[in-house]
C-alpha cells in the first residue's frame, strides 16, 4: 500500500473565508500515484475547517451570514473563552459546525465525487498562516 502526506498552507486575508482546494487535492493525488484508496483532508487549526459542498458564490455568502448569526463575533465579551485575552471564541464554534475533515474515495486515480462536490478550506479566524493536512493511502 502507498502512503502520501502533504501540508497545504493558506493565508486568508479576511476573518472568514472559503477557499476551493479541490485543484490542490487533485494535484496531490496525481503526485501520490494512488489509483484506488482514500484521501483525508483536515484542517490543522481549531479555528478552521475542511468541508465538501458546491462551489457557488451565493451559497458561500449564505454560509457566512448563517454562521455569523449562529456564533456572532461581537460582542467579544459574550464568550468566556475570550476572557483569556483571545477574541476568537466564535471561530471555534464555527469550526465545530463546519467540521474538521473530509474523506473522499479514490477510484481509477480520480476523486470519486457526487455532482457539484468540491473540497473547501474554511477560515474563521484568518489573516494569519494556517495549514491543512492531505493524507492519501491506497494502491
Amino acid at each position: 500500500m502507498k502512503s502520501y502526506r502533504k501540508e497545504l498552507w493558506f493565508t486568508v486575508p479576511t476573518r472568514m473565508g472559503f477557499v476551493n482546494i479541490t485543484p490542490e487535492i487533485e494535484a496531490c493525488l496525481a503526485e501520490s500515484g494512488v489509483r484506488e484508496g482514500l484521501v483525508l483532508v483536515n484542517a490543522m487549526h481549531i479555528t478552521a475547517s475542511v468541508f465538501i459542498n458546491d462551489d457557488e458564490r451565493g451559497l458561500h455568502h449564505d454560509y457566512s451570514v448563517w454562521l455569523e448569526r449562529l456564533a456572532p463575533h461581537e460582542p467579544i465579551r459574550q464568550y468566556r473563552h475570550n476572557d483569556t485575552g483571545e477574541d476568537n471564541a466564535d471561530a471555534h464554534m464555527k469550526r465545530q459546525v463546519m467540521g474538521r475533515e473530509v474523506v473522499v474515495a479514490i477510484t481509477e486515480g480520480r476523486l470519486d465525487f457526487g455532482p457539484w462536490e468540491q473540497i473547501f478550506y474554511g477560515e474563521f479566524d484568518g489573516r494569519r498562516r494556517k495549514r491543512a493536512l492531505v493524507k492519501i493511502i491506497g494502491e
